[in-house]
């Protein structure tokens, strides 16, 4: 509403941005033939000046609700993609329903039916594996659907949100070979997610790269969550040759090593260097800051939230896989490997 109480139109909208209706329009079916500078600049003004679409009545190709399906919604990660989707949805007048969905067979079917109750126009995956059934059942629904970090294999026709995570993995390893380390260890994530994968084959890429052996014994098992950073890096640090840096392939793990590290006596970075992966914002209140790779999460989720959106509109997209770059973002957390003796 403006001051004077009137409704605010989108050539209000338009004309204070300084772009035509159309532009706003396309922002605001979450079309992605928008800059990224106009595309802030619109949706600050729709916010500011709570617009809201009319919602009298459906409108033919125009999404009204959108599904946001997670595993697990116990992490600071989740919170981000969740941040980015709803930005994108909230200026789009699109509501977001947010639900968590374990790999039990009758909580897919309650998320299921509920989904066929609220007649939603698209759903977006995060770090799932979309089985046959769903697939088939969203097709006959006439759903579109959105995969973030998908875990395995992917549908025909469905499309991928990601990172460059072999890209990620590949700066942590070259960060801390550059730092002079040589016995560097790496707590990877699930075996059975792409995301992780790529992590630790570039991992392994920077260490050949070295001439430095990919070491079994310096890779543990993680599940990208505190408690098994804490468990692989005790395991670690207690060998009789431990590493001096480790790479932890998400946040949490990696202050997991922090606790790890501190019960053992050792400083972080003076005795062990520890980098994570993502910048979650809990990494650099850590203590020290925590060197890390940083993951557009929130950017992720506006993308596949505009997709979605452009989908549900009858609308093609330019390319059914698209990854985010990631960015090494160094602190406190690393430092030059200790001297011998």
């Amino acid at each position: 509403m403006t001051v004077d109480g009137s409704r605010v139109t989108i050539a209000t909208i338009a004309r204070e941005a300084g772009v035509s209706v159309p532009t706003v329009s396309r922002v605001l079916n979450g079309r992605t033939d928008v800059s990224p500078q106009t595309r802030d600049r619109i949706e600050r003004l729709l916010h500011e000046h709570g617009y809201r679409r009319r919602a009298s009545r459906r409108q033919p190709g125009r999404a009204a609700l959108i599904d946001l399906v997670f595993n697990d919604l116990n992490s600071p990660w989740a919170v981000e993609l969740i941040r980015g989707v709803e930005e994108v949805t909230h200026a789009a007048g699109v509501g977001t329903v947010v639900s968590a969905v374990h790999s039990r067979s009758s909580s897919t079917r309650q998320w299921l039916q509920n989904l066929r109750a609220r007649a939603s126009d698209g759903v977006i995956f995060v770090i799932t594996e979309m089985t046959l059934p769903i697939h088939a059942e969203l097709q006959r629904l006439n759903i579109a659907a959105v995969i973030v970090d998908p875990a395995g294999g992917v549908a025909t026709g469905v499309p991928t949100i990601g990172a460059t995570n072999w890209a990620g993995g590949l700066s942590a390893t070259q960060h801390l070979v550059e730092l002079g380390h040589r016995r560097i260890a790496l707590v990877a994530g699930p075996k059975n997610v792409l995301c992780s994968r790529a992590r630790l084959d570039g991992y392994r890429a920077a260490l050949e790269a070295a001439g430095i052996p990919v070491e079994k014994s310096l890779i543990a098992q993680g599940d990208f969550y505190h408690e098994s950073g804490f468990t692989a890096g005790t395991e670690l640090l207690a060998q009789p040759d431990p590493p001096t840096a480790i790479f932890a392939s998400s946040d949490q793990m990696a202050l997991g090593v922090y606790e790890a590290a501190r019960r053992r006596g050792l400083r972080v970075p003076d005795d062990i260097s520890i980098i994570g992966f993502d910048d979650l914002p809990e990494s650099r209140w850590a203590s020290p800051p925590l060197s890390t790779v940083r993951q557009p999460l929130a950017e992720m989720g506006g993308l596949a939230a505009r997709t979605a959106l452009r989908l549900a509109a009858g609308e093609p997209i330019e390319t059914p896989r698209v990854e985010l770059a990631t960015e090494l973002v160094v602190r406190d957390s690393t430092g030059t490997a200790p001297q011998p003796g």
